[in-house]
């Protein structure tokens, strides 16, 4: 039996005076005259620049989640040449950061979310976990805790608050996926936009999707298990159990069949004892203990 989950819960209330556009004429109130109260931060951009397309998301993400401690204004630098050069802005992105009308910290080019998040609480001080990143670990926790339907509730209020959000989404399809709805799990990451396609938490979920493909029935465990203690060189035998154990969520254990499938021989069937340890390595996660246990045997394996 399956359950479909629906993306409720009310929209996050809009913050319009946390992020605007601006420019020449503007400028000095959006900027100079509300630094005087609140720091802003300004960038500038062009239509052109791809990592202005990379960095703008990311600011406006961290700004939001500072929750009116600090605003961004954007310019873009095409429209206000004469701003951009009185600025001396020679490359785009540009960040600068005003506090009671002067500047006062600044870098050039593109950053990753942790460093924006840093930059931030320079002008702040510590942020703290953001309403959406609390939204996010609550619909975790339930999840680990068996409470698939209240998780799918949180992550879709997470949802409504970030869409786009690439662990909200990676979450409810976890909740698809435990409910043994494969392809409403697959049409849930189908809201990721391009950028996410590759964030830890949607590959994660992905590579739990292939191991539900490929696994073996659990019924046959007894069968498989007898098979390979009869005959420990089949290889076909042994890989079989280790899909077999990989439905029964066995891991750690699938794990031994595959690593051992390696160390007798590599190279067996294209190496697809090799290629479904990497499969269920991203699907645990690259902090969970199976994993790294498991790559260093298998580096300990491939490297001896």
């Amino acid at each position: 039996m399956t359950t479909t989950f629906t993306l409720g819960g009310a929209a996050a209330p809009p913050q319009p005076d946390l992020i605007k556009d601006s420019g020449l004429k503007t400028f000095a109130a959006d900027v100079i005259e509300v630094s005087k109260k609140t720091p802003v931060i300004v960038d500038f951009w062009a239509p052109w620049c791809g990592p202005c397309k990379q960095l703008t998301p990311i600011l406006e993400k961290a700004v939001r989640a500072a929750g009116g401690a600090v605003r961004l204004v954007k310019v873009n630098i095409d429209d206000n040449p004469e701003l951009a050069q009185h600025l001396r802005i020679q490359s785009v992105p540009t960040v600068y950061a005003f506090r009671n009308g002067q500047p006062v910290d600044g870098f050039s080019g593109g950053l990753p979310e942790s460093q924006v998040k840093a930059f931030i609480e320079r002008l702040t001080g510590p942020m703290g976990p953001s309403p959406l990143d609390s939204l996010v670990a609550e619909g975790e926790e339930m999840l680990v805790a068996g409470d698939i339907a209240a998780a799918a509730q949180v992550f879709a209020s997470a949802l409504q608050e970030e869409p786009g959000e690439p662990r909200a989404i990676a979450g409810l399809a976890r909740c698809y996926l435990k409910n043994g709805d494969t392809a409403r799990a697959r049409q849930t990451l189908e809201l990721a936009p391009p950028d996410a396609k590759k964030h830890q938490a949607i590959a994660s979920v992905l590579a739990e999707l292939e191991l539900a493909a490929t696994a073996k029935p659990s019924a046959e465990l007894g069968s498989l298990e007898a098979a390979v203690a009869a005959e420990p060189k089949n290889l076909q035998a042994r890989y079989d159990l280790a899909l077999a154990r990989i439905a029964a969520n066995d891991r750690e254990h699938a794990m031994d069949e595959l690593l051992e499938i390696v160390r007798r021989d590599r190279k067996w069937n294209e190496e697809a004892a090799r290629k479904q340890l990497v499969t269920l390595f991203d699907a645990l996660g690259p902090t969970d203990p199976l994993t790294i246990s498991g790559r260093r045997r298998l580096s300990s394996i491939l490297f001896s």
